[in-house]
């Protein structure tokens, strides 16, 4: 279904579409939280709900130039959190963004905090669930679940590792997928110019390495493939150890005798010029090293962009590749990596079928279609809440 109308008792012309108050790190701030919101937003003024207002998360308090943001939560500031609390009671459903690390508190545990503040509805959309959480961290994560209306997962594998370790009831917790922002149709790209990518913040555990020393194994490739890894070094990394991860990497690509094919590109591209240098290179490499991430934004952007891709087998990659989209390789396997670059460069059928698998999937992660899910989601739990203040004593 790739329709984005909602429901016609509520279309947006009846005026009766939900105010949102959005709970997350936000522009300028340069993380996957902050692109996620930002995107999701827009996704909400699409599809008609345009009363959106946003709370930052981890902020300094300075301005934002954007009139949507109406509140910053300071972390280490209790008094912010009361003041955030008071302006998300004025929205008719809040939808939080759930991470640990932009939360004040031990674990973040600050969100709890805020939530026993907010008398509305509240959908919070968990990004990490751990595989081996501490005892707090599992704490703070179903008290977080007890205290919102609704839990999003944004895999089923996500869902079924919450369902399965966590004390949580299935009835709270909805899939809905991750947002992509579709690009327009385009050729694929020429094959007298191979180019492979890997974007976003880096930092270790990226797995980038494993992607320079399969270069060296297809240097037999002609014409010869290039790798493009576009993204600053995360603030957080570089704050704690400079550009010791980039050098390295340069290094690395310097005794492989690979330098002249490893492009590392820094550049800030709006959303429109990352996606025409996604859908201008022949594979997206995710080659990360953790087989425990249950949502990777990256992902599903590949997917949307109609680009094949490679990917390490963590969850999520495991159930959006699994139809035909990409290949699969073990972590920190080179070996496996220049195969999967060999056969995709060299086999113009084979990526042609990944592409092809990739249109089929893309519509299902608009941003549109997913903020018309959260918008029925919200239409349903203020109409319930509405409801039970109705009912007599």
């Amino acid at each position: 279904m790739t329709s984005t109308t909602i429901d016609s008792r509520f279309h947006p012309s009846s005026g009766r579409l939900p105010s949102i108050g959005i709970v997350s790190t936000f522009p300028p701030t340069a993380c996957g939280l902050a692109t996620f919101a930002a995107a999701l937003a827009r996704g909400f003024e699409t599809v008609g709900a345009s009363d959106i207002g946003i709370v930052r998360c981890d902020a300094d308090g300075s301005p934002v130039p954007d009139h949507r943001v109406v509140g910053n939560l300071i972390n280490g500031d209790h008094e912010s959190i009361a003041d955030a609390a008071a302006v998300l009671n004025t929205f008719d459903c809040v939808v939080l963004q759930h991470e640990y690390g932009i939360f004040g508190g031990h674990d973040g545990d600050d969100v709890l905090r805020l939530l026993d503040r907010i008398d509305v509805p509240v959908i919070t959309t968990l990004h990490t669930i751990p595989l081996h959480p501490s005892p707090h961290q599992m704490k703070v994560l179903e008290g977080v679940i007890a205290r919102s209306d609704r839990s999003v997962t944004m895999t089923m594998a996500a869902r079924e590792r919450l369902l399965s370790q966590y004390s949580v009831h299935p009835h709270g917790v909805t899939t809905i997928p991750h947002g992509a922002t579709l690009p327009p149709p385009v050729a694929p790209p020429s094959p007298r110019n191979p180019t492979v990518l890997t974007w976003g913040l880096l930092g270790p555990g990226k797995g980038i390495e494993w992607v320079i020393d399969a270069l060296a194994a297809v240097s037999d490739v002609v014409p010869p493939i290039k790798y493009v890894v576009a993204g600053r070094t995360h603030p957080k990394v570089a704050a704690r150890d400079g550009e010791a991860y980039r050098q390295s990497l340069m290094e690395r690509a310097r005794r492989h005798g690979v330098t002249d094919r490893v492009i590392f590109d820094e550049t800030y591209r709006s959303v429109p010029e990352l996606l025409e240098l996604v859908c201008s290179s022949h594979a997206v490499v995710l080659p990360y090293d953790s087989s425990d991430q249950i949502t990777s934004g990256v992902l599903v952007d590949a997917v949307a962009a109609g680009v094949p891709v490679i990917s390490t087998a963590f969850p999520h990659s495991v159930e959006l590749l699994r139809s035909g989209a990409g290949v699969l390789v073990p972590h920190k396997d080179p070996s496996a990596i220049a195969d999967a670059l060999r056969m995709i460069v060299t086999r113009p059928n084979v990526a042609a079928a990944m592409r092809s698998v990739s249109a089929e999937l893309a519509p299902l992660h608009s941003w549109p279609n997913v903020a018309k899910r959260y918008t029925e989601l919200a239409l349903d739990l203020t109409q319930m809440s509405s409801n039970a203040i109705r009912q007599p004593a």
